[in-house]
């Protein structure tokens, strides 16, 4: 299953053209049972059974999360809830174009900037 979400992902990364626009090192690795981009070496974002979740800063996924737009991450069912994270269920329902904005957010902050 986890070879489905890394191609996910890495398609995703590539049809949003993120390396243009980013001049840190992003890679897609296989994490848990989905995948996970990279940020150098910083983990901004992951596509697995649970959905498409977001590293952000605080103030926005808390602010996500209370308008029902995302909802808290948790990686199993009765898991613990990932700090940071802003899950969005569904993603294809979505346009890819309708990510970059949190693609990009999420590797500024993990890249610090």
């Amino acid at each position: 299953m986890a070879k489905e979400y890394f191609e996910k992902l890495s398609t995703l990364v590539d049809i949003l053209e993120l390396n243009e626009e980013i001049d840190s090192l992003l890679e897609v690795k296989h994490f848990f049972s989905g995948a996970a981009l990279y940020c150098d070496s910083q983990i901004c974002a992951s596509w697995s059974p649970a959905g498409l979740a977001f590293k952000l800063p605080d103030e926005e996924t808390e602010r996500l999360i209370a308008s029902g737009e995302a909802m808290p991450l948790r990686y199993f069912a009765t898991g613990h809830i990932k700090n940071g994270y802003a899950l969005f269920e569904n993603p294809t329902d979505r346009d890819a174009s309708g990510w970059r904005e949190y693609f990009i957010k999420a590797v500024r902050a993990a890249s610090g900037g």
